[in-house]
């Protein structure tokens, strides 16, 4: 029987006895199949809540996801290369509250339901085993958990990734016309068209080995509403970014080249070493000279070529080889526009391909235990234990690094908001200079910049708005201001232990 066709047992749901009354939903077995997937999932989000969620801050980017769509500010400048689709999963929440910690709670219940719903669409192609572990190594990663909860793309990209290339399985491997086959397609379609969304140029880039796939494959090749789908999807997830793109930036090819520009001019770059010194805490390393002082932080980057390799080996053995391969071309094709076109790096990029990439691994992980010998299982049990355990711990205390830095990011800029408003810089407002976005969030107030890639405003825009709003501008402290606040009061901010020191030039007429 086909990986694809397995059957497998379904979860129950409350169903209506003759009676009319509705039996008790009684919990998931842990014989169930869907018991263990579901009971990771439950594990993610709750170590989300227990050490992510709390005291966390918006950070620069999240900032401007938010203010998109309600939260405590309005709406940032939105450069080229930004996409409005974590804004819309986000907008349930700040349409009716301005809260950090709510909008985290929400996304990190979220994101474990993702993490689920993405594993069990696998579940008729993968064994059960294989996918918890596979949702496990994902799911432990820091950078896993620390996005989990965050408004950044990055890792619904990687949900997405996991859906689509699991209903591409499904569809191609149903007869035509068959309901679930449809139903694959369909799924197929939103996955596809979701990542891109999210990410225009990850949706691109997820696509194309899947329809190259369907194109190439004879028996995959006889499913032309596959195809049909992986074009479809894409366009849809892209239409708001090419609309938006006539409507604000000259068209399409002026957005895409402003784009280019903001992220460093693309091109030929080698930035495999900036992602693995990033993976020591480093959300953003722009640019990427810091030296590479903890090693332990990348052992898993190095040994996850070994443990794919392996995995797609033990798939071809098993039956599963084309999953496994399809799983790292994908992940292949998503990673290498970051490791080699962009010239700086961030952990989060690689989010999508880590998550397909966890498929393979766990097959040479689970094989590893069950190929075993009864009488040496314990060993290689416990040696498999041993390197998990130090490899978590990793990953918590870089973990509990990229959370305490959002945690005085929050203390730095609430005590800016405070030191504002105790100045007179309250709703409705404007705030330009440092870290305007960041200040401007905080206090309440608009922000905008008068150069750089956000340019949104002129010297003689800020002085006009001065006339109607209270207004300020952040220098470094101590340091000049720009010629047309030269006369304006000079206020001296707070500063959270680690953060540099601002001024606040305020404008005339501004009372406390």
């Amino acid at each position: 029987m086909s990986p694809l066709t397995a059957p497998v047992p379904r979860p129950s749901l409350p169903e209506t006895g003759s009676d009319g009354r509705r039996r008790r939903l009684t919990p998931i077995p842990p014989s169930h199949p869907a018991f263990r997937p579901a009971a990771l999932a439950v594990l993610f989000t709750l170590v989300q809540l227990a050490l992510v969620v709390p005291g966390s801050g918006l950070g620069w980017d999240e900032s401007v996801y938010v203010s998109q769509v309600g939260g405590n500010a309005p709406p940032a400048f939105f450069s080229a290369p930004r996409a409005r689709g974590i804004s819309y999963l986000v907008a349930p929440v700040t349409f009716l509250t301005a809260s950090t910690t709510a909008i985290r709670v929400y996304l990190a219940l979220l994101s474990g339901a993702a993490l689920f719903g993405a594993l069990w669409i696998w579940r008729r192609i993968l064994p059960v085993p294989v996918l918890t572990v596979a949702g496990g190594l994902f799911a432990g990663l820091w950078i896993t958990l620390f996005y989990g909860p965050r408004v950044m793309p990055n890792l619904w990209c990687a949900f997405g990734a996991l859906a689509a290339v699991g209903c591409f399985l499904h569809a191609v491997g149903k007869p035509r016309g068959h309901g679930q086959g449809r139903a694959a397609l369909l799924g197929l379609g939103a996955a596809v068209g979701a990542v891109t969304l999210l990410r225009p140029a990850d949706g691109f880039w997820l696509a194309l080995p899947l329809l190259t796939a369907a194109l190439l494959v004879p028996a995959w090749r006889r499913r032309p509403a596959v195809s049909l789908t992986l074009v479809a999807g894409p366009l849809l997830g892209a239409a708001p970014w090419i609309a938006e793109a006539h409507a604000r930036y000259g068209g399409l090819t002026a957005r895409l080249r402003r784009a280019g520009e903001i992220q460093g001019h693309l091109g030929w770059y080698m930035s495999v070493d900036d992602h693995v010194r990033a993976l020591a805490g480093r959300t953003l390393c722009r640019p990427c000279d810091v030296p590479w002082d903890q090693p332990v932080t990348a052992l898993w980057w190095f040994l996850l070529p070994v443990a794919v390799a392996a995995g797609i080996a033990v798939a071809f053995r098993a039956g599963r080889g084309a999953p496994a391969v399809l799983a790292t071309v994908t992940a292949l094709s998503l990673a290498a526009p970051y490791l080699f076109t962009v010239g700086y790096a961030a952990p989060r990029f690689l989010l999508p391909a880590y998550a397909l990439l966890a498929l393979p691994a766990a097959e040479a992980l689970v094989h590893a235990l069950t190929a075993v010998r009864p009488a040496r299982r314990p060993l290689a049990v416990g040696l498999l234990t041993g390197l998990l355990v130090g490899h978590l711990a990793v990953q918590y205390a870089v973990l509990s690094k990229a959370v305490a830095h959002s945690r005085s990011t929050r203390a730095q800029f609430t005590g800016i908001a405070t030191a504002l408003h105790g100045v007179g810089v309250r709703p409705p407002c404007l705030v330009s200079g440092k870290e305007y976005v960041l200040v401007g969030y905080y206090a309440g107030c608009a922000s905008r910049a008068v150069g750089g890639h956000d340019a949104a405003i002129t010297p003689e825009g800020i002085t006009g708005a001065a006339r109607r709003m209270p207004v300020a501008v952040l220098v470094a402290a101590g340091a000049a201001p720009p010629a047309y606040a030269r006369t304006w009061r000079a206020v001296r901010l707070p500063a959270a232990p680690g953060w540099d020191r601002y001024d606040a030039y305020v404008a005339p007429g501004t009372a406390p």
